[in-house]
């Protein structure tokens, strides 16, 4: 544990946050120890006309799963039914009051709270809002993901991505930062604005000054990105007459795993969203049959509008792509609505003609509950056996579509013949009369 040494005024007990999810806790003594125990939440959903409840839960349920990957752990849900949300507070007064009163208890208690995290994106008038009552820090869907890719993020080209990102987020937002200001900013130049006399100070000056760098900023990160998309393009030109395979996917279904499996690389694997930010490429081998795999950022859910658009070069592997492998987690018990997402960014990106496979990963993990035979209800998702599920979406999806275990390599040899086939006819097509495909020899053949 880290100590530090201070001046403490009042010489009372206090506590401070670090960038990284730790805590100082400021005693009378004027030491500071740095606390290894995570940050705590309160996660806030709203159910609506177009949002059920199950629904809501499972939003909720991501959004958890959001907040551990930051590096917060969950201890209280709060949800609402409304009609939808609230413009000024996204959620009621009462509902509010009620947060208020559960954050004044556990401070009480000794459990301070250390954010409040909604699970929809907040305007600047809902955060100020919101934070007036709350007096806690104040998070949504997407200030949680972009922290995650700012976490996440190792390459230069990433962090610029997620840097452009997040001034994106700020800029609408700006005002939020400066309220102890705003009563300042009450009359026009000319001094004809009503209440404006005596009330002329800063507060638009450095609101704007602060505009102005935020955009001055952006326009030197979007202009660093159209180098290294520049730089990406000539790098996919140079890569020869191959056919360009891309993984994708919603995140956490096992992306990097597999393409660790095919390409027999070491990329980044982790049980948490987003491990992967940077699209990496390689050359795989199958046969006598080299291609190039990219395996792709992840996609989630209410995916904020500002990383689509910061993320273009990297997501222009997906674009560039000659073939897609959609990889799906089957044993996620909405990977359907998580097959609808992904379809969607993809239609988003322009790929909606790309000749693609589903791929279901993780049957290994996959769990089912039998009925009782005197269950007269209709059969529900839990109750649905792998085999049936199997066959079900063969028939629906024509047999496009493939089932494995990247962790265990169960059905990867099938999935590979099944690869090494589509590939083919693509390469064919493509380059006709291109004598790139090796001679067929035992030992290149990739196993």
């Amino acid at each position: 544990m880290r100590t530090r040494k201070y001046t403490n005024r009042n010489n009372t007990p206090d506590t401070l946050s670090h960038g990284d999810g730790l805590k100082l806790t400021r005693t009378a003594s004027g030491e500071g120890a740095w606390d290894d125990s995570p940050e705590t939440a309160v996660l806030v959903g709203l159910t609506t006309n177009l949002q059920s409840e199950r629904k809501t839960q499972e939003y909720l349920d991501e959004l958890e799963f959001l907040a551990e990957t930051a590096g917060a752990v969950t201890v209280k849900r709060f949800t609402q039914r409304l009609p939808a949300a609230i413009s000024t507070t996204y959620i009621g007064s009462g509902k509010l009051q009620e947060i208020r009163a559960y954050i004044e208890a556990e401070e009480e208690a000794e459990r301070d709270i250390s954010m409040v995290i909604f699970d929809d994106e907040l305007s600047a008038k809902q955060l100020r809002n919101i934070e007036q009552v709350l007096k806690v820090k104040i998070l949504d869907r997407t200030s949680l993901i972009l922290d995650i890719f700012a976490m996440r993020a190792q390459t230069a080209n990433a962090k610029t991505q997620v840097e452009l990102a997040q001034y994106r987020y700020m800029l609408p937002r700006l005002q939020r930062l400066w309220t102890h200001l705003e009563r300042q900013g009450g009359g026009s130049g000319g001094g004809g604005g009503k209440g404006s006399v005596g009330l002329r100070g800063p507060g638009e000056t450095q609101l704007e000054m602060d505009r102005r760098i935020i955009l001055n900023r952006m326009s030197l990160l979007k202009q660093r990105l159209a180098d290294i998309d520049r730089q990406k393009t000539t790098q996919r030109q140079g890569r020869g007459r191959m056919i360009r395979v891309a993984l994708v996917g919603y995140t956490n279904v096992g992306k990097s795993t597999l393409m660790n499996l095919l390409a027999k690389s070491e990329v980044f694997a982790e049980n948490k969203l987003f491990a992967t930010l940077d699209t990496t490429v390689r050359k795989v081998i199958i046969d006598n049959l080299p291609f190039l795999l990219s395996d792709t950022v992840g996609f989630i859910r209410k995916l904020p509008t500002d990383l689509v658009d910061s993320f273009k070069s990297t997501l222009d592997e997906v674009r560039e792509a000659d073939f897609l492998v959609h990889v799906v987690d089957i044993s996620h018990p909405d990977f359907e609505e998580q097959i609808t997402v992904v379809d969607k960014t993809l239609a988003d990106l322009g790929c909606t003609d790309t000749p693609r496979m589903i791929l279901f990963n993780k049957v290994d993990a996959y769990e089912w509950t039998p009925k009782d035979e005197d269950d007269l209800t209709p059969a529900t998702r839990e109750n649905i056996s792998l085999d049936d599920l199997q066959r079900t979406w063969m028939a629906r999806l024509e047999g496009d579509c493939m089932f494995v275990s990247a962790r265990t390599k169960a059905g990867t040899d099938e999935f590979k013949r099944e690869l090494y086939k589509r590939v083919k006819e693509l390469h064919v097509q493509k380059y006709p009369y291109n004598d790139f495909l090796y001679e067929t020899y035992e030992e290149e053949a990739v196993q």
